[in-house]
């Protein structure tokens, strides 16, 4: 059974954990490089490059998916790398609503 003084560095630790996340980046690229985006370990995107080769104004559907799927993908190691950090804090334990 915890404590309230292990509670209390648990919360500490998480806390930790949660400010490093935002610090941190994880990059997803797709389409052989035509898109890249950056994400931080809160999933917000910190930038997308598109290459020139990846515009094309008759075909814009095309750059659209590769938006869509960069981002996904960002999103998703994004998760992980949370998961991961987490993941050691609470030794694999699933706490609800903590990634």
């Amino acid at each position: 059974m915890l404590n309230p003084k292990m509670i209390q560095e648990l919360q500490r630790n998480l806390a930790k954990i949660q400010e490093d996340l935002g610090k941190e980046t994880v990059e997803a690229s797709v389409g052989g490089g035509a898109v890249t985006v950056v994400m931080t370990g809160h999933q917000k995107v910190q930038s997308v490059k598109i290459s020139a080769e990846a515009v094309d104004p008759d075909d814009i559907g095309t750059l659209e998916d590769l938006i869509l799927a960069a981002v996904n993908e960002a999103g998703e190691k994004a998760k992980e790398l949370a998961n991961k950090r987490l993941g050691a804090l609470t030794g694999g334990m699933k706490i609800p609503g903590m990634f």
